[in-house]
């Protein structure tokens, strides 16, 4: 069999940005407007800072914002979406309330209209949110038998302490005791238009759509006052954790490492050194534990931010037997690029690597919604992903080593692994100090 030579990757295509435009309304909604016109629709995201609130009613408010108003039930607001063909749900994050949607681009006034409905007057119902409390109850209690949510807890409250990252899932008994008065009370005190960005983005006139945005929106109020996070504190490397899962029959592994938000210097730098490691497939520690030695199907890594700050998670399933090598390797690799600069064409792989998923992240209508509303709600527009597209195609080797020293050096690593103690406490404590607690739904 002839092998062939696959061709040079070609050159890096500069990144185009879409037209857009802005408005900040009297009432503190700031409304950004793309044109996109791949398809006669819209995408539709509205950040809502949220702030440190009660964990149960944030949730619950989350998923019965649109259970009905004063004026129409939660079949009535489902039925008029879909007489454009749009729909809109709600979802709670650390530091935002987001209602996302889409729709016919010719239905943008009506879902606005709704969605202000929504805004100024969810009526939270009684046997609403009887309902969406016991189904979200029995959620989070299927969350709490998986192992991946186990674990990724434990990291949280290690990494996080007194912090409100700390705890994101709330308790089941807590979520039962929400109710409806609870919720209007909560909604008139967080779900305000200041400091609230809505992103618009379709086959669109931006400028029509900015002024549809302010006709249905401009008399949206709120009360109370925005709840400013802490700064998270910083990562405080401890005893590995062993959180005890009796007869498990495979292991979660799960690391945090300092990281730093998408303005800092080192922001470029460290991305290439994270895809170098174990951020895509073709990464050293992918190919070490997977590819190598068969230890685990699916490890990765990735930086995540919040606006209280940054951090870089590592995660993998393995099996019980392989906890302790699999552990070994990890901080091997970890230790291995600290240490070690990548070579050439090791970095350039992950440097076209990072260019290419930017600009595929943004093909898409609902693709370029979900970034704009991110980077806007770290105080970024579009023209930043432009900035950062040039930093990760200018980045040297010498730079992502000094990134991978920086932040990426198994010492400074928060760690816990979850799994049958009994069988992993002994292999782990021959690597470094360990401690040791019961699993907590």
């Amino acid at each position: 069999m002839t092998l062939h030579t696959l061709p040079a990757l070609g050159p890096n295509k500069k990144l185009k940005l879409p037209k857009e435009m802005e408005r900040k309304l009297p009432n503190g909604l700031t409304v950004i407007a793309i044109r996109r016109p791949a398809v006669p629709l819209v995408e539709l995201r509205l950040w809502i800072p949220f702030g440190r609130a009660h964990l149960a009613r944030g949730a619950m408010l989350s998923q019965t914002l649109f259970s009905g108003t004063d004026t129409m039930s939660m079949v009535e607001i489902a039925a008029a979406l879909q007489s454009v063909g749009g729909g809109l749900s709600a979802g709670l994050g650390p530091d935002r309330l987001l209602v996302s949607g889409n729709g016919l681009v010719t239905g943008l006034d009506r879902i606005l209209e709704l969605l202000a409905e929504v805004l100024g007057g969810a009526a939270y119902p009684g046997d609403e949110v009887a309902t969406e409390r016991e189904r979200l109850a029995d959620g989070i209690q299927v969350a709490q038998s998986q192992p991946s949510h186990l674990a990724r807890s434990a990291l949280l409250k290690r990494m996080y302490g007194k912090h409100p990252y700390a705890t994101q899932t709330p308790d089941v008994e807590q979520v039962r005791a929400v109710r409806p008065a609870q919720l209007r009370a909560l909604h008139a005190e967080r779900v305000r238009p200041d400091e609230a960005i809505l992103v618009l983005v379709g086959d669109l006139q931006p400028g029509k759509a900015l002024d549809a945005a302010e006709r249905a929106l401009g008399r949206w109020t709120g009360g109370g006052k925005q709840v400013k996070l802490p700064p998270a504190p910083a990562l405080t490397p401890a005893p590995l954790l062993v959180v005890d899962r009796p007869d498990s029959v495979q292991s979660s592994l799960r690391m945090a490492l300092p990281a730093v938000g998408r303005t800092h210097p080192d922001h470029a730098a460290l991305q290439l050194a994270n895809l170098v490691f174990g951020g895509y497939f073709s990464s050293r520690w992918v190919e070490n534990i997977r590819e190598d030695k068969g230890y685990t199907y699916g490890p990765h890594s990735l930086v995540e931010h919040a606006i209280a700050g940054s951090a870089l998670v590592v995660a993998a399933e393995v099996a019980t037997e392989v906890t302790g090598p699999a552990m070994l390797e990890t901080v091997y690799e970890l230790g291995r690029l600290a240490s070690l600069p990548p070579k050439e064409d090791e970095l350039e792989q992950a440097r076209q690597y990072a260019l290419g998923t930017l600009q595929l992240g943004m093909s898409t209508q609902a693709g370029l919604a979900g970034l704009a509303s991110t980077y806007a709600g770290f105080g970024l527009r579009l023209e930043f992903l432009a900035e950062y597209s040039a930093r990760l195609a200018a980045v040297t080797r010498d730079e992502v080593a000094a990134a991978a020293a920086t932040y990426l050096a198994p010492s400074r690593a928060v760690t816990v692994v979850l799994g049958d103690a009994g069988r992993i406490e002994a292999p782990l404590a021959a690597l470094a100090p360990v401690a040791r607690e019961d699993a907590q739904p």
